[in-house]
């Protein structure tokens, strides 16, 4: 059967246009968790994200005739948004109560370094390359300059608990990434990451009530800043831009497609300068430039005859109208998602 919806020859300006909203939004999504968060708990906000992001998305993907999904599949969907979802983005979103935005994008960065060792050490993994070798030293030493405690000129106090917890989101988002290449999920990307936000959102909101989040949250004192920031996450975060990525995937190759893998910090931490009024200091510069040029040297070694993007999804066109993604990138962490897209 012919495939009349993959595009053959589509303009420069979708493709620009499509590359800006990966770049831009994904980008802005560490920004937009800043601001969500200053009047809603961390995990009811992500709960609330990924519920209304996943039934939107489920219901489009069951309208265009996707297939109901089984209960395996479910398992595998609720395994791999607990490490993304929950672990990655929980994690990022917990950390921004006590880290600027910039820092946590900066910092989940590392996740294309978590991937490269996991592989390596995992039974029968693959040794990397030498430039391999040396782009996750120069990303390591960009993170030991970023979160030393020691004074160094132009430096700042970064809190520890914080970048703690988001260098083990983006190890989460590593293992969930990995985890996934052989997960039993549903063929199509859109109905595959939409369980992933469903089953996600409800262990946030379990999550939630755990911690005793409700308690922390009134809703007549919910800013609008908030209530904007938290729909634009669902909306532009979790649904547009994830769009534009597929769609990028389909038309483009996966190495021109994972360069928002060094893009989207540098664009989290000019926003957060920018607009949120976050210290922009030499160290952070150094640190930033340093983790940035080692992304950038695994994600383009690591693409030469790979059939793996920098999140670990496989990427191969069939027969079917969609390109077919044995797991969806969701969200993510955009964001990362610079780790998951957020």
């Amino acid at each position: 059967m012919p495939n009349h919806d993959l595009p053959s020859a589509p303009s420069r300006w979708q493709v620009m246009t499509a590359f800006a909203a990966v770049y831009l939004i994904w980008g802005s999504t560490y920004l937009g968790i800043r601001v969500a968060i200053e009047t809603v708990p961390p995990f009811l906000m992500l709960a609330v994200r990924f519920i209304v992001a996943g039934v939107l998305l489920y219901g489009w993907a069951r309208l265009r005739g996707r297939a109901p999904p089984a209960l395996f599949h479910w398992r595998s969907a609720a395994i791999v948004g607990g490490l993304l979802l929950v672990g990655g983005n929980g994690g990022v979103a917990w950390s921004e109560q006590v880290m600027p935005s910039s820092l946590a994008a900066l910092l989940i960065a590392m996740v294309p370094l978590w991937m490269v060792l996991l592989e390596w050490l995992r039974r029968g993994g693959v040794r990397p390359g030498a430039g391999v070798i040396a782009g996750l030293a120069l990303g390591f030493a960009g993170v030991v300059l970023l979160v030393s405690p020691g004074k160094l000129p132009g430096g700042s106090h970064v809190n520890p608990v914080g970048a703690l917890v988001l260098i083990l989101a983006s190890l989460s988002w590593a293992i969930g990434s990995l985890y996934s290449r052989g997960a039993r999920l549903p063929a199509s990307p859109l109905l595959a990451t939409a369980m992933e936000m469903l089953a996600a959102g409800t262990l946030l909101l379990v999550l939630g009530f755990v911690t005793r989040e409700p308690a922390r949250l009134a809703l007549s004192s919910v800013s609008l800043r908030s209530f904007l920031a938290l729909g634009y996450l669902a909306l532009f975060g979790s649904i547009v831009a994830f769009t534009a990525y597929i769609w990028l995937l389909r038309v483009s190759t996966p190495a021109r497609v994972s360069t928002y893998a060094y893009i989207n910090p540098v664009v989290a931490i000019f926003l957060g300068w920018a607009l949120a009024g976050e210290a922009l200091t030499a160290r952070t510069l150094l640190a930033a430039a340093i983790v940035i040029t080692a992304v950038a040297i695994i994600t383009t070694r690591r693409a030469h005859g790979s059939p793996w993007d920098r999140r670990g999804v496989r990427v191969h066109v069939e027969t079917d109208e969609e390109a077919q993604l044995v797991a969806a990138p969701a969200l993510m962490m955009k964001a990362s998602e610079s780790g998951p897209p957020q």
